[in-house]
């Protein structure tokens, strides 16, 4: 039988928790209870996919990124260090994410498919993009690569 993707962190939790991982095991903690918190949001409770249970983690890793961020804004660097690793944590269930060369050839493919030019064009763009790269790069860092690539 295949271990689902919740099932894997509920092992690793038991694993931090035993081993004394305070970081992992805080990290995994707070992803299982945005899990549970999103299975039973609505009229009835489900059993989340893996591919949702994916989007739970890579939303718990943009907070991590965006608070890291405003820590080290506000000089609070213990604090921002203490992010990026919970970031961390979270980074080894997602998937490998997509560098900027190979963002910026699919945002380059997907405006040439379009047609697409100048600024007005980017919801286009985005349409054909977003399949492409779902669940390998963040939302903002590809607008800011398609604006990019717009403009130019």
């Amino acid at each position: 039988m295949t271990t689902t993707l919740k099932q894997r962190l509920h092992d690793d939790l038991t694993k931090a928790i035993k081993g004394r991982d305070e970081l992992r095991s805080a990290t995994l903690r707070l992803t299982l209870t945005a899990i549970t918190k999103e299975e039973v949001a609505g009229t009835t409770a489900r059993t989340l996919s893996d591919d949702e249970v994916l989007k739970v983690i890579a939303s718990e890793a943009k907070k991590r990124r965006e608070a890291a961020e405003a820590f080290a804004q506000g000089g609070r660097a213990e604090s921002a260090e203490r992010e990026r690793a919970e970031r961390e944590v979270l980074a080894e269930y997602l998937p490998k994410q997509l560098g900027d060369d190979e963002l910026t050839v699919i945002v380059r493919d997907a405006i040439a498919e379009s047609g697409a030019e100048g600024p007005r064009a980017m919801g286009a763009v985005m349409k054909i993009v977003n399949p492409k790269v779902a669940g390998l790069a963040e939302g903002g860092r590809v607008a800011a690569e398609v604006k990019r690539q717009l403009a130019g």
